[in-house]
Order: C-alpha cells, then sequence, then structure tokens
C-alpha cells in the first residue's frame, strides 16, 4: 500500500490525468459490449454535478474517479482508473476511500455505481475492491437498463 499519495480535485483535461482518462475508454470500450459501456468520455466529465479527482505521486498522476451528483442525496462514482504500472498498490482503494470521505462531507446518504458483471473477468478486481469496501449489489439505477455485462453497486454512508 501507498502512503504519499495526494489525492485532490482536478481538471480532467490536464495533461497529467489524459493517460489515465484515455486508458480507461480504451478498458471499458474493448471489454464491454457498446450498450453495457457507460464510461464518461472528456466532455462528460467536465458537465456540471460532476466533480473530478486524481490520485498524485508527485506530479505523476496514478489514479481517478469523480463523483457525480444524483440528487435526492445520492452520489455515482465514475471513471474509476488506476495506471497499469501503478495497480497492487491499493490506490484504487485510498482512492475510492476519499472519495466516500468527500460524499459524507457533502450529505451523500448513498453512492451508487455500475461496473462490469462477472461476464467481464477483466472487472472482477473492481468488483472485489467495491465488495470489500461494503457495495451491496442492486437494481440498475437512473438511466442504466439492465445489462448482463452491467453490474450495479451501492454502499450506505448514513449512520
Amino acid at each position: 500500500m501507498t502512503s504519499s499519495l495526494d489525492i485532490r480535485r482536478t481538471n480532467p483535461a490536464a495533461p497529467a490525468v489524459r493517460p489515465l482518462l484515455t486508458a480507461h475508454l480504451a478498458h471499458t470500450s474493448e471489454t464491454s459490449d457498446p450498450e453495457a459501456c457507460h464510461a464518461l468520455d472528456l466532455d462528460a466529465l467536465q458537465a456540471p454535478g460532476i466533480d473530478f479527482f486524481a490520485a498524485f505521486e508527485g506530479d505523476t498522476a496514478l489514479g481517478c474517479g469523480a463523483l457525480m451528483d444524483l440528487g435526492n442525496r445520492q452520489m455515482e462514482v465514475k471513471s474509476v482508473h488506476v495506471a497499469q504500472a501503478a495497480r497492487g498498490r491499493g490506490i484504487a482503494k485510498q482512492l475510492m476511500l476519499a472519495l466516500h470521505d468527500i460524499a459524507a462531507r457533502a450529505g451523500t446518504q448513498h453512492i451508487l455505481l455500475e461496473t462490469g458483471s462477472e461476464l467481464l473477468p477483466a472487472f472482477d478486481p473492481a468488483r472485489a475492491l467495491y465488495e470489500a469496501l461494503g457495495y451491496q449489489y442492486c437494481e440498475a439505477f437512473g438511466a442504466y437498463q439492465p445489462h448482463p455485462q452491467s453490474a450495479f453497486m451501492q454502499l450506505s454512508l448514513a449512520e
């Protein structure tokens, strides 16, 4: 586990994070059917109601993720990605815990997310992390439609 990470709100268009977004979009489009690929592109990540964060070690962005305000004291985690060379260091866990803290401080009661289902082994590590963090599987939410390649999860932050 790495301890020198600086997780902060960042512009998704910043040169330091562009490679992460490019890799994230490539990964999701290569592993998912188009109708099950819900990754946000750069323009979508800059929309109102979305806050983008990156985990930096020095000037190097090693991971990223976003929070999208769904209203009703709910947020959705989007675009979580860790650079291939930085995997296995606990960066995704630290990033997710930081997102949980940010959401809780904003008064969020529930965090939701969509990720690849068990039909997509490339997403096994992500689902394992979310399960370890206490996420429970749930029905499709918002504008999502059920799809065999999509898994929907939620975490209650309410005490």
